[in-house]
């Protein structure tokens, strides 16, 4: 671990040795455009192998204005992106949504979706339109420190999110041996099995995109065994998906709303998307395959987030149906009536129950037979198993496209595994099963406390006319994709406060607030670089000077560097 690090930090200070441009006031000079329409920057020929060893071909002899030929083609790289939006953390904020509020939030998760949505839009069109994934771009874009730091922001967030999705993995593996399998024994056999799937694409990109569709298809079957089993109201499930006002909620269920943004919207996923739709033959030198490959990419990601948000109402569903405003001594009694092994969990008063991934599986097998149990660990299974593949790759991409690495395909996957496995192991082996799901909430804080670090970044990109062109965000997405990153940050930056201030430690109060300045300085730095970027020129500060110039912004927008790395 020790060496591989050194190898790692020995080639991001070669990297930024030598590839760092001519700067001037923090914004990168450079006489050539990133990307232009009669050159695009990126050949077929990728630096790397992750992933993209063989491209998808697109049918040419279609010639009507929808194919479903076409759409098949490009099915694969939303459907992977979905399935972060299903990982354990997901699955964990829908069950306790579900209890604590019954089906008053189903309208949040729906427009954190479609949310959700419109950024993975972005991301795919950076991805689509330059032949190059955010880090790449991010790599090219910003100075040496600020691209260092942001490197880390999203490391950490890959790191949460691996650790949530282990952590899944190890409770299912833990609930269908019926507790045979230790926790950090999950934890071990979650490492070699996604070794072994990470090399699936060595058989074909379709067929490591098929397992993917598997493992989706098997929490679709799970979860909605368990959502016709319960059989919820269909009428306040309709009326808590479209009637956006919860009636009567308290803090705790505001808080819980947040919560299910925060769990949505995850900042490595906007990375990844944006690599993934590298995998098919697009000429990007030809305006009309570029546009068409953005059509059908929203067209499919716009299906797989549908099949997502299917997924996580059943999960809502069945909970507030079965268990919206239980008490743990009602639970107690159940599950001491069915002979469960672990009435414990659920101590003798009249307090509200409080669910986890485990005991969410454990109240449904005292409420509707240990079926119930094994169907509900297999669907976590799917769920953790898939977004840990996802996560590597997120990793992978991330290391690449930020620090230029180019080791062997073995060296990246053991590297990016070790980081976020070596943590979860401590604890795993250190804490049980109450303690290692009671860390969602700090995991669901770091994760969205590194959102900015994705959303400010893509609109910046997305909105430049020398890296997208005629593909530049428009006058509508550049205040509207603005307005909704400022709400999502604002609605995380809410949720990290309420978790703050009920750790009540003067310590702790003292330095976060010294990490707050530090974080909230390169908040500002990079929403100033997206502000001139959006066509603020006041406030390039090489324009002072030149007020008179409508076009004083251009020293960002159109000077943007395609130098080689």
């Amino acid at each position: 671990m020790l060496t591989c690090l050194k190898v790692l930090l020995t080639s991001a200070t070669e990297s930024m040795i030598t590839v760092e441009p001519p700067q001037e006031n923090g914004v990168i000079q450079s006489t050539q455009g990133l990307y232009s329409s009669t050159s695009p920057p990126a050949s077929d020929d990728e630096p790397f192998s992750t992933y993209f060893e063989e491209k998808v071909p697109i049918p040419e002899d279609v010639t009507q204005m929808f194919s479903f030929r076409k759409l098949w083609a490009f099915t694969g790289p939303g459907f992977l992106m979905s399935i972060a939006y299903l990982d354990p953390g997901n699955i964990e904020s829908d069950l306790q949504s579900g209890a604590k509020a019954g089906f008053k939030l189903l309208w949040v998760l729906l427009g954190a979706t479609i949310i959700g949505l419109l950024l993975q839009r972005l991301a795919a069109r950076l991805g689509v339109v330059t032949g190059m994934h955010l880090a790449e771009v991010c790599n090219r874009q910003y100075p040496t420190v600020p691209r260092i730091i942001l490197w880390l922001m999203v490391e950490l967030a890959i790191i949460g999110s691996d650790m949530q999705e282990v952590i899944g993995c190890a409770i299912a593996f833990n609930l269908l041996s019926m507790g045979r399998i230790p926790l950090w024994g999950g934890v071990l056999i979650t490492i070699i099995d996604t070794f072994v799937f990470l090399f699936l694409d060595k058989y074909g990109l379709r067929k490591l995109e098929a397992f993917f569709g598997f493992l989706i298809t098997i929490m679709a079957v799970s979860f909605g065994y368990e959502y016709v089993m319960v059989r919820p109201d269909q009428g306040e499930l309709l009326k808590g998906m479209f009637l956006p006002y919860c009636e009567n909620c308290d803090s705790a269920q505001m808080e819980q709303a947040v919560g299910i943004v925060g769990a949505v919207i995850m900042p490595h996923n906007i990375y990844l998307h944006s690599a993934l739709v590298k995998s098919r033959q697009i000429d990007r030198g030809n305006k009309k395959e570029v546009k068409e490959a953005n059509k059908y990419y929203f067209i499919e990601s716009t299906i797989a987030l549908f099949i997502s948000f299917l997924i996580n109402v059943f999960v809502v569903a069945v909970f507030a149906e079965a268990f919206y405003d239980k008490t743990n001594i009602e639970v107690n009694a159940k599950c001491n009536a069915s002979g469960s092994p672990h009435t414990d969990l659920f101590p003798l008063d009249n307090s509200t129950l409080q669910v986890d991934i485990f005991k969410g599986g454990v109240v449904l097998g005292c409420f509707f037979g240990p079926a119930a149990l094994y169907i509900w660990a297999i669907g976590i299974l799917a769920a953790g198993q898939s977004s840990t593949m996802t996560g590597t790759y997120s990793g992978q991409f991330v290391m690449e496209g930020f620090l230029n690495l180019r080791w062997s395909r073995f060296a990246r996957v053991l590297l990016t595994r070790s980081i976020a496995i070596f943590p979860t192991l401590l604890v795993a082996i250190f804490q049980d099963v109450q303690h290692l799901t009671g860390m969602n909430d700090f995991l669901n804080v770091l994760q969205s406390m590194q959102l900015p670090f994705a959303l400010i970044p893509i609109l910046t990109f997305t909105s430049l006319t020398s890296i997208m062109d005629d593909f530049a965000n428009g006058l509508v997405w550049k205040i509207g994709g603005g307005v909704v990153i400022l709400v999502v940050c604002a609605i995380n930056m809410y949720f990290v406060v309420v978790y703050v201030t009920s750790l009540n430690s003067v310590a702790l109060y003292v330095l976060v607030a010294l990490l707050c300045i530090a974080y909230l300085s390169f908040v500002c730095y990079l929403a100033w670089q997206c502000l001139i970027a959006l066509g603020v020129s006041c406030l390039d500060v090489s324009c002072l000077g030149n007020r008179v110039s409508n076009n004083c912004h251009a020293v960002f927008i159109e000077e943007q560097p395609a130098y080689d790395t």
